[in-house]
């Protein structure tokens, strides 16, 4: 298996990757679950000017996301 990459993703790219087995939607809402009902992930992403209206995270979010959920 490949070595998970800290770099830009889609939103649906990096929720598939965490929950496989669902569907895009499915999979995009799960993640965004998971990052709502962590307080300190979301406030780390606030930090870094995450925007809910963007369709990609930053690598510097994603790290966040991974070092929160550990790696998908």
């Amino acid at each position: 298996m490949e070595q998970f990459k800290i770099r830009t993703y889609g939103r649906t790219e990096l929720a598939l990757l965490y929950n496989p087995g669902l569907t895009d939607y499915s999979a995009y809402r799960k993640l965004m679950q998971w990052i709502a009902h962590s307080r300190p992930l979301t406030l780390r992403l606030e930090e870094l000017g995450y925007d809910p209206r963007r369709r990609t995270f930053t690598p510097l979010e994603v790290r966040a996301i991974v070092e929160a959920l550990g790696e998908p």
